[in-house]
């Protein structure tokens, strides 16, 4: 049949979904992604806990579980485990019994409900402006979830500084302080994406005086907790500080990363009110009914079970070290690789990010010559996950970069 189809002319939704089908139409054998999302170990593959799959197939062989459908704000285990994952055991809000939870299918669904909860039940008072603040640069997810919830005023915060190589701090602070009041403002409490910059603790002492004095609402980020540091405490720090001045907010908690869980989408949104918690979550559940009706169950479980016993949290964050002691590593390698061959540029805040992402400053000609020449694909931005990074692609990935800072394009 040779009729053309009416959708022959679709583009690419984004372009960092290109750079995925382009990379698996690749064929060259020295081909590498350094675009992925995934944590990948040494061998270059999606890497499991040995804890995480024993646990997996013990409750795949329970005869005693029931297949059932979840309830609709999540299993409670899962969501309690969750909250005290987030904000301590001892946070004021779980002893004031002032936050509630919500399984949720990934952080993807988190922000979207989370996001829907504003339109629903912030949006209320005519004062308020509906700007939502995203940093620059961040997923192209984040600014299509909340203009598909309904928010018409995204605007985004200076965040990475291309020339410093680093955190635009005076940059984010001066925009959220012109910010109109009641602004939502969407934060990465670490493991920025896609820079894997993140701020101090004193910075974000800094940012939470102006989230206080323009009235913004945050609503933040947990995306690999324990991954980007290798401290469960010091990669929620800045969500505890918040909790503690009194601050309502939202947290999107994700599981793929620090778990593995990727194909169970295992997410969680926490919602730290002062009050009407119980009109709030019954809005959340109303919700929930129209977007996903119930989450799934088996990668919850999992995380439960980690999460409330405290041989397999001890065993669970060892692990996590591991991996985050590897991914510091690799930004070390390629620092000094990049040092050895004199290429262009500052290197030294290669190691100061932590977690998956960094970001290396190339420009989209440089990123785009190293698709089509060196066949590394990376972010049009430049940032790439550095664990995709190994001891056999290390130098065929340092000396194709060194190209294409030096090569006239």
């Amino acid at each position: 049949m040779s009729a053309r189809s009416v959708f022959g002319d679709a583009p690419f939704a984004s372009s960092a979904k290109k750079f995925i089908e382009d990379f698996k139409r690749d064929t060259h054998p020295n081909k590498v992604n350094l675009a992925g999302r995934e944590y990948l170990g040494e061998h270059g593959q999606t890497t499991w806990l040995p804890l995480i799959r024993k646990i997996m197939q013990q409750i795949a062989t329970d005869p005693t579980l029931i297949p059932e459908y979840t309830p609709v704000l999540g299993i409670p285990e899962f969501s309690r485990r969750a909250t005290e994952l987030a904000l301590g055991t001892d946070s004021p809000a779980i002893l004031q019994s002032r936050v509630f939870g919500v399984q949720t299918v990934g952080c993807t669904g988190a922000v979207r409900l989370g996001a829907e909860l504003l339109r629903t039940c912030f949006c209320s008072g005519s004062s308020w402006s509906g700007s939502v603040f995203l940093s620059s640069p961040c997923d192209e997810s984040l600014a299509d979830i909340f203009k598909a919830t309904g928010f018409e005023d995204v605007r985004y915060y200076r965040y990475w500084d291309a020339e410093s190589s680093g955190v635009c701090v005076d940059g984010m602070l001066h925009d959220l302080e012109n910010a109109p009041d009641h602004s939502v403002v969407v934060l990465f409490a670490s493991g920025h994406s896609p820079t894997g910059a993140d701020l101090s603790q004193e910075e974000w002492k800094r940012v939470a005086e102006v989230t206080m004095k323009r009235q913004l609402f945050p609503f933040i980020l947990i995306p690999a907790q324990g991954l980007c540091s290798g401290s469960l405490e010091q990669d929620a720090w800045a969500v505890r500080h918040f909790v503690s001045l009194g601050l309502e907010v939202l947290c999107a908690q994700s599981f793929s990363h620090n778990f593995g869980l990727y194909g169970e989408r295992v997410g969680h949104l926490l919602c730290v009110l002062r009050q009407n918690l119980l009109a709030v979550q019954s809005q959340a559940e109303r919700l929930v009914q129209t977007l996903w009706s119930c989450p799934s169950m088996d990668g919850a479980r999992v995380v439960a079970t980690v999460l409330s016993n405290p041989a397999h949290l001890a065993e669970w964050q060892d692990g996590l070290k591991a991996m985050a002691v590897r991914c510091m590593l690799i930004r070390e390698w390629l620092r000094e690789r990049l040092r050895l061959l004199a290429s262009p540029g500052c290197w030294e805040n290669i190691i100061k990010p932590g977690g998956l992402y960094c970001c290396i400053g190339l420009n989209a000609q440089q990123v785009e010559f190293l698709a089509q020449r060196k066949h590394i694909y990376l972010l049009p931005n430049g940032c790439l996950n550095v664990s995709a990074i190994n001891s056999r692609n290390l130098d065929y990935v340092t000396e194709s970069i060194h190209q294409a800072l030096t090569s006239q394009l």
